[in-house]
């Protein structure tokens, strides 16, 4: 069995594969101050639960976009996954995926970890001009082109972080939950005015972004594939006509690749 890790600002997502399998999988808040053996005893609960044998965890990979937490991470599974050999334990930098993804940016360091595992794993399934969204923290366009180059993208503030501002810098808008949508873009009340500005405002945003990232990346006539993930991509999913596909999952994915690529050669 091999272990996934995704560290993220807001969540940390984890996946356990048995051969081609996924055996488990788990959504945890993502804590900065969490310390190894805190990460440990979390995991051993877990897997427990799920009656999982940590000791057959022969490999790991691990991408991370908090650098703490990716301390800690490392230093949880040196410490406390006795089964999975220090060399069998990857974490995703820039210059070690280079035969997988090739970027091309004026510093490649600069991309977080999960946007170039996104973009392996888009790539990977459709072989093709790709924007790959990602619904999260902080919503992300990603650019693959068909030779699988990353070509840079685009960064905005999620979903969430504009809800918590709204609610927050003004006096009287409340904390609001998006999950019902509104019946309409013009609301009969604070909240319903609030849902159809945040849900058909960012659908109008996420077409239009993906408007001019086309024009910039193909020629007329040249296909582009929209592929989606992250917590929030279905709740947005009906207020824009950009999307091709969601895929929820689409990080495990690109983690089993690079596990295979890199670790279990």
């Amino acid at each position: 069995m091999f272990f996934v890790i995704d560290v993220g600002n807001s969540h940390t997502v984890t996946g356990l594969y048995s051969k081609d399998k996924l055996v488990g999988e788990w959504r945890l808040k993502s804590d900065s101050k969490s310390t190894a053996d805190e990460l440990a005893i979390c995991y051993d609960a877990l897997f427990t639960m799920a009656g999982i044998d940590k000791t057959k965890i022969k490999g790991i990979v691990l991408a991370s976009v908090v650098p703490t937490l990716e301390t800690a991470w490392r230093n949880c599974c040196r410490k406390h996954f006795k089964g999975c050999p220090e060399k069998d334990l990857f974490v995703v930098a820039v210059e070690d995926i280079r035969d997988l993804i090739s970027v091309k940016l004026d510093n490649p360091k600069e991309v977080g970890a999960d946007r170039l595992v996104n973009g392996i794993a888009a790539w990977n399934e459709f072989q093709c001009n790709l924007i790959v969204i990602d619904f999260g923290t902080a919503i992300t366009f990603d650019c693959i082109n068909e030779r699988c180059e990353y070509l840079g993208g685009s960064i905005l503030p999620g979903i969430a972080i504009s809800l918590e501002a709204l609610a927050n810098k003004t006096a009287k808008l409340p904390h609001i939950d998006v999950a019902v949508p509104p019946a309409s873009i013009i609301g009969k009340t604070t909240t319903q005015a609030m849902k159809g500005g945040i849900l058909y405002g960012y659908g109008a945003m996420i077409d239009g972004l993906v408007q001019g990232i086309s024009r910039e990346m193909v020629t007329a006539g040249e296909k582009i594939k929209v592929v989606a993930t992250g917590g929030m991509a279905r709740i947005i999913e009906p207020f824009t006509t950009s999307i091709d596909q969601i895929d929820s999952r689409l990080t495990l994915k690109g983690l089993e690749i690079i596990y295979k690529k890199k670790v279990n050669r």
